[in-house]
């Protein structure tokens, strides 16, 4: 009983530096997703913090349309936390401190992609290979005088656990909090977390450490937080399919439905991005959406054919709206 009275409840509030985020379910960065109007809605339904999708931060340096697209943000969004992926120390201070990214109140560091022409470019998944280098990139990124997190995973492979020096180092480089996704590099996105390992790195730091890792429900997020004692718990693809799952974890109660929530998307997309952006991203979210929603095949067909916004909302009325 002693032990359970220690567990953390989901949704409330914590602490990360001096930022307090409104609960402890976030929704991670995922290129290709989680743009500002994503990011908005999961902030409405129950996410204490929302990453924008993966930035190269040493691609910071060109002006180009791409990074200003995954950089867009604006009053509405109250807490702005962005993602960076390099390798460099010098790229990563020099992106943190840049004009770019001086609206934004977090950065977090990638050191968990396990894509392999990442890990081959000795970002992401690689720095668990090179923890002085990693220490550096912290420190770095610190120098800017804004909240640092650390986004990683337990090790490259069962036999190369590194988690509990992993996490000794990001606390004592300066990071803020920790995001611990439980599997090894070679696990990818497959197989069952290994908890334990979270629970070291909770058990070795004192800042906040959040869980990561296969979490679809509201029971599978309790199951995490009593197998690790994490701070709190990081949603990935599943905050994509369901966005509603954050009310459900966090006890908000809302009104929304799947149509609401994809009509002031496509709205919110269409005042910040040019159509074709639009199209496909909402497209893409509406999918998702339709993941287990019976007699859809053809309709999914007709989301497909979609050329323009106005056909694209009379087909997201017809799926969603019956």
């Amino acid at each position: 009983m002693e032990q359970e009275s220690k567990i953390k409840k989901l949704g409330t509030p914590i602490t990360v530096g001096n930022i307090r985020f409104e609960t402890n379910v976030l929704m991670a960065p995922l290129a290709g997703y989680t743009c500002f109007p994503f990011r908005l809605m999961a902030r409405k339904l129950g996410a204490g913090s929302a990453y924008t999708e993966m930035v190269s931060a040493d691609g910071l340096k060109y002006n180009d349309r791409a990074t200003a697209r995954l950089l867009f943000t604006d009053e509405r969004e109250k807490l702005k936390c962005v993602q960076l992926l390099g390798s460099q120390p010098t790229v990563f201070e020099r992106a943190a401190r840049s004009d770019r990214l001086a609206a934004f109140d977090i950065i977090d560091i990638n050191m968990g992609c396990p894509v392999p022409n990442v890990v081959k470019a000795g970002e992401g998944s690689a720095l668990l290979e090179d923890i002085p280098r990693a220490s550096k990139i912290i420190e770095a990124c610190k120098r800017s005088g804004k909240v640092v997190s650390v986004k990683c995973r337990i090790g490259m492979n069962r036999s190369k656990i590194v988690i509990e020096e992993f996490a000794k180092m990001c606390e004592d480089s300066g990071a803020d909090m920790m995001t611990v996704h439980g599997r090894t590099r070679d696990m990818m996105y497959d197989g069952e977390p290994l908890y334990e390992y979270i629970k070291l790195a909770k058990d070795t730091v004192s800042i906040p450490v959040f869980a990561n890792g296969s979490i679809d429900s509201l029971s599978k997020a309790e199951e995490m937080m009593a197998k690790t004692g994490a701070d709190g718990v990081m949603l990935a693809r599943y905050g994509f399919e369901n966005p509603l799952v954050f009310s459900e974890l966090t006890g908000r109660k809302t009104s929304e439905t799947k149509y609401s929530l994809l009509t002031e998307q496509l709205e919110v997309a269409s005042e910040c991005f040019d159509e074709l952006y639009v199209l496909t991203y909402i497209k893409k979210l509406c999918s998702y959406f339709m993941k287990k929603l019976p007699g859809t095949k053809s309709l999914k067909m007709d989301l497909y054919r979609c050329g323009n916004v106005s056909e694209l909302s009379k087909v997201i009325k017809n799926i969603f709206d019956r």
